[in-house]
């Protein structure tokens, strides 16, 4: 009988490493996948260790540029963060790679899906989500659910053993503090000597940025960021006069000079999905600039409500993504209610970058848009056809409330000074 094919996300680290070996113990054929979201790695040696270990075939599938234009410029767009902190660098690259994993599974008619995710984790829950809506047929091997799997393998110490027995080439030692993730977004760390959220993040951790107060450049530098719609077109570095257009190089350029500037650090403590805790210490320097530009335009540009109720939707839309439903009913709906209001995004944003933060300091809408703000209606020196009379009445008629509590159950009380 023929065997079954699996389609292992293969990251060629030691968890993935280690499963390609034991589901080829379990008399699957296994197609690697390894999706190229912009992380630094040597693709060309994940693939040889693979094929070493066994897997019948081991395909890289580049999909930088679609993770730009297609999860990371629409996730600029609708502004989105997690818990006020997080830009979602890992969550938004999840839908991105589940696209590729399930074209190799139709090109190869496989029926099983294979991932190194930890039963303790959001990674589980966004790839089986994305994979049940783009090919709702398809079977889950989860080892770090599977009973077998976890009596044999506690940890990364057991995996270690594992892998030495079996002659896997593995970059792991049993002293490795912490986990990474990265991409083109940002990069994450997470795990072992973290796992205290009291610990201080070590210096040497961070690969993207560097330190702020030591390290960054003391004169601050200023970008011109353009906005079509909510979504970035174009990059124009004023001290040189270099302008970028291209998703992936306004990105790359972004990253570089805001690393630079230690612009994008963030440790937290975030809610997973499973209901657990973590802490996360997080790099986003392009991310961060352009989430700072777009913020500040779309202030600048939207209706106060439109933008009050946006900001609702794109608290849930950033819930949707962080907890694996992009592909869903609801974030399809919530995507769609946000574009309508970016249709007015539209402008150019000065950004100046500092050590350790970024600001905008200058913005201008569209020509063809046109804009809410306007100059004669809001100056201190012409009433510009404000009529200041108005404010009066307005004011009494939200006093109404106020006076009505105040004649039901006394006159507020202004606490007393301690001495």
């Amino acid at each position: 009988m023929s065997r079954e094919t699996v389609i292992l996300a293969y990251s060629g680290g030691l968890d993935t490493s280690c499963i390609l070996k034991w589901l080829l113990d379990k008399q699957y054929e296994v197609v690697c996948v390894l999706a190229d979201v912009g992380q630094k790695e040597d693709f060309t040696a994940a693939e040889k260790k693979a094929l070493k270990i066994g897997a019948k075939k081991v395909i890289v599938a580049d999909v930088k540029q679609s993770f730009v234009e297609d999860y990371i410029w629409p996730a600029v767009q609708m502004g989105l963060v997690y818990e006020e902190r997080y830009l979602l660098g890992t969550s938004l690259a999840r839908p991105c790679i589940s696209v590729a994993l399930m074209k190799v599974a139709a090109d190869y008619g496989a029926k099983y899906l294979a991932h190194g995710a930890t039963g303790k984790g959001n990674d589980q829950v966004r790839f089986e989500l994305c994979a049940y809506a783009l090919k709702p047929d398809l079977k889950i091997i989860a080892p770090w659910r599977d009973e077998e799997f976890c009596r044999q393998f506690q940890g990364r110490q057991d995996l270690i053993a594992y892998a030495q027995q079996h002659g896997i080439e593995v970059s792991a030692k049993p002293a490795t503090p912490w986990s990474t993730d990265a991409n083109i977004l940002h990069i994450s760390y997470e795990s072992g000597i973290l796992e205290d959220p009291n610990t201080l993040a070590p210096e040497n951790l961070y690969e993207m940025t560097v330190d702020p107060l030591t390290k960054a450049p003391r004169e601050p530098v200023r970008l011109v960021i353009q906005f079509d719609r909510g979504l970035p077109t174009s990059v124009e570095d004023l001290a040189s006069s270099r302008v970028y257009t291209k998703p992936l190089e306004m990105l790359d350029f972004l990253n570089k000079l805001g690393g630079s500037y230690g612009i994008g650090r963030i440790d937290i403590v975030e809610n997973r999905f499973v209901g657990l805790k973590s802490r996360g210490v997080y790099e986003t320097p392009g991310g961060t600039i352009l989430f700072a530009a777009h913020q500040d335009l779309e202030v600048f540009a939207l209706d106060r409500e439109v933008l009050r109720t946006k900001q609702v939707l794109r608290d849930r839309m950033a819930d949707y993504v962080y907890n694996g439903f992009w592909f869903s009913p609801e974030a399809i709906y919530a995507r769609k209610c946000i574009e309508l209001a970016e249709q007015r995004v539209s402008g150019k944003v000065t950004v100046e970058l500092a050590p350790g933060y970024c600001r905008a300091v200058a913005r201008k809408a569209a020509k063809d848009v046109g804009a809410l703000y306007n100059e004669q209606l809001v100056s201190m020196d012409v009433h510009g056809g404000y009529v200041p009379q108005d404010a009066g009445g307005f004011i009494a008629i939200n006093a109404v409330r106020i006076r009505e509590h105040v004649r039901a159950f006394g006159a507020y009380e202004v606490p007393k000074q301690k001495n």
